[in-house]
């Protein structure tokens, strides 16, 4: 795929509405960074860390600056409920690939159980239901939405989706990010799933106190603090004692 077809080239902050870098999301090490220098993006890039390290922020920025629907959903889709992401969006500025498609998806784990609700209503209102509430679990609501927008070209933003999946279902989705950009779309994904970085052929950035920095899957601290726990988990249950 040639970069400059893809929907979203890069992301830097925006000439004419620069951030206040003493607001709060801006003294996020990897925020700040990415006002200061920029992202560029590929065909499919994962941001991994800990727990506040603005990965969540980042994208929720960039998905709104796209045009996506903060709170989930393809780029009809225009509910809200209770707003929760920062405003960096306002900041940002994103250059897109020449003709490239303007449609889009944003997964947001925290938020998609309220954006099935909404589905499901407009699906009552079209004589339905024939929809994801319907699932036994919002596991398989979540795969069965990815699988039935799949072919969707544009831009997907996953935001933490694992919270949903168990491990089969991880790789369940892992084919689908896959596929999505082997058809011509473009995939970014945030995720504290060692199984979900995995996605071959991603651009992997670590996000901690230093900031963003590239990586390699195995040189992340997420796989080697998975693989010490599952190759001997009493050495870390010993101290909960």
């Amino acid at each position: 795929m040639l970069l400059n077809t893809l929907p979203l080239r890069w992301v830097e902050e925006s000439a004419n509405a620069p951030a206040d870098r003493g607001v709060w999301f801006a003294q996020i090490p990897a925020v700040k960074q990415l006002l200061d220098e920029g992202l560029t993006f590929g065909a499919l890039t994962v941001l991994v860390g800990e727990n506040g390290a603005g990965k969540s922020t980042i994208v929720e920025a960039i998905a709104a600056a796209y045009g996506l629907n903060p709170e989930g959903g393809t780029h009809n889709a225009r509910h809200s409920t209770v707003v929760s992401e920062s405003p960096l969006n306002e900041h940002l500025q994103l250059a897109r690939g020449a003709g490239s498609s303007r449609k889009g998806v944003f997964l947001r784990a925290e938020t998609m159980h309220g954006h099935f609700g909404y589905l499901h209503a407009i699906e009552m209102e079209d004589g339905g239901p024939r929809g994801l509430h319907n699932f036994q679990s919002h596991g398989e609501s979540f795969l069965e939405f990815v699988q039935a927008r799949a072919s969707m070209p544009g831009l997907w933003v996953f935001d933490e989706p694992e919270s949903a999946l168990s491990f089969t279902s991880s790789l369940g989705l892992l084919a689908h990010m896959v596929a999505i950009a082997e058809s011509g779309a473009q995939v970014i994904l945030s995720t504290h799933s060692p199984i979900l970085a995995a996605v071959p052929g991603a651009d992997i950035y670590e996000l901690g106190s230093w900031g963003m920095r590239r990586s390699t899957y195995d040189d992340l601290e997420m796989v080697d603090s998975w693989r010490r726990f599952m190759a001997a988990p009493e050495r870390y249950l010993r101290h909960l004692e």
